[in-house]
């Protein structure tokens, strides 16, 4: 596979670049944390993404969707990085509707995901770390069950139509197996949320299940078996994170490339220093080999690879690396313009932090790549 985009790829990068940087640009994410914005996004920006038919990317046509894959994808999320958007694009269009494939929730839910009504929030995590120990518990109860315990880091979870909740039926914390995946609407009763800023002023919320509710329908999959669709999501969300990544690293790239050509010292600019396009190459070479290995995870998923685990592993970290390299040297070659919250560079260098955390940061994946290689 080729690791480039072709025609019609690259045409729609072309049209979500132009839509993303005239409709949500990082004055966009300004305006809403200047605001103190309690939803954290616009809901008329995320019907937009909908006119534009983005959040129906992976959505299969015979649910209104366009069918396509994890590249066309990936096309969106690095555009929303680049120009740093409030979206739940990521949740919500990629992992969740992963999540749903093949369910009995999907006639429910997609199409309502595809036309912008519904906003779906991940509750995975439960601890201040990626990790894939779930202990919330689900226990039958009538002819349903009954969910209790806590999750964390839950984008949009205070706001969110929809809660994809991993529950555990029965072992332990740590075991593979007993793993079950819920899709439970926002209002359930006994379900609260406590939303918090995040660093990039982005909102995740700490949800509290306190007895909730929820009939059998509202299984993703097989009782005991949710490990397959939670995979599913997880290998989504992860390449798509991967993919903004990429964005948000390029969009400080280029504003860094932009002030070397317009800042002048002794009467030229500074780009003309030898010291400082040494290290402009060297992130502009990080930058392509991290974005080949989130292109190559992108099709590896497309294509139903048995290599895509692995390759979305190293597509995550690797864009962890290459995109932290490239706000810390915007930071050092804007001088002190770039540490001012007037100037665009330190927004980039939050985001990047939030979304190096989101599904395993770099040490997480490249422990996981060492264990599976045997280490």
């Amino acid at each position: 596979m080729p690791l480039y985009l072709n025609d019609e790829q690259t045409m729609l990068r072309d049209t979500t670049k132009e839509f993303v940087a005239e409709h949500a640009p990082v004055s966009h994410l300004r305006s809403l944390r200047d605001a103190d914005d309690p939803t954290g996004f616009s809901r008329d920006l995320w019907k937009q993404f909908a006119e534009m038919g983005f959040t129906g990317i992976l959505v299969g046509e015979d649910h209104g969707g366009m069918g396509l894959g994890h590249v066309e994808a990936g096309v969106v999320l690095e555009e929303i990085g680049r120009n740093l958007s409030p979206s739940p694009f990521l949740a919500t269009a990629v992992a969740a509707v992963e999540a749903l494939k093949g369910s009995a929730q999907a006639n429910a839910w997609l199409p309502r995901i595809v036309a912008g009504d519904t906003v779906a929030a991940l509750a995975i995590d439960e601890g201040p770390k990626h990790r894939s120990s779930i202990a919330m518990k689900a226990e039958r109860a009538g002819n349903g069950f009954r969910l209790s315990g806590t999750k964390q880091f839950v984008a949009h979870g205070h706001v969110a139509d929809l809660l994809i909740v991993a529950a555990r039926t029965s072992g332990r914390a740590d075991d593979e197996g007993g793993v079950t995946m819920f899709a439970v609407p926002r209002d359930a009763a006994g379900l609260s949320a406590t939303p918090e800023r995040l660093t990039d002023a982005s909102l995740a919320a700490r949800l509290t299940f306190d007895g909730v509710m929820v009939d059998a329908d509202a299984v993703i999959g097989e009782v005991d078996a949710g490990r397959d669709p939670l995979n599913r999501l997880l290998r989504a969300g992860r390449t798509g994170a991967a993919a903004e990544l990429i964005g948000v690293g390029g969009g400080a790239m280029d504003m860094t490339i932009g002030y070397l050509k317009q800042r002048k010292q002794f009467g030229v600019p500074i780009g003309g220093f030898q010291a400082l396009q040494h290290r402009a190459a060297h992130l502009y070479s990080e930058m392509e080999v991290a974005r080949a290995a989130v292109l190559k995870a992108q099709q590896l998923l497309d294509a139903g690879s048995d290599a895509a685990d692995e390759a979305v592993s190293v597509a995550k970290a690797m864009s962890g690396m290459a995109t932290t390299l490239s706000v810390q040297e915007a930071v050092q070659m804007h001088g002190g313009i770039g540490m001012t919250d007037e100037y665009d560079v330190g927004f980039y260098m939050k985001r990047a932090r939030v979304l190096a955390e989101m599904f395993g940061d770099i040490g997480f994946h490249a422990d996981r790549l060492a264990r599976n290689a045997g280490y």
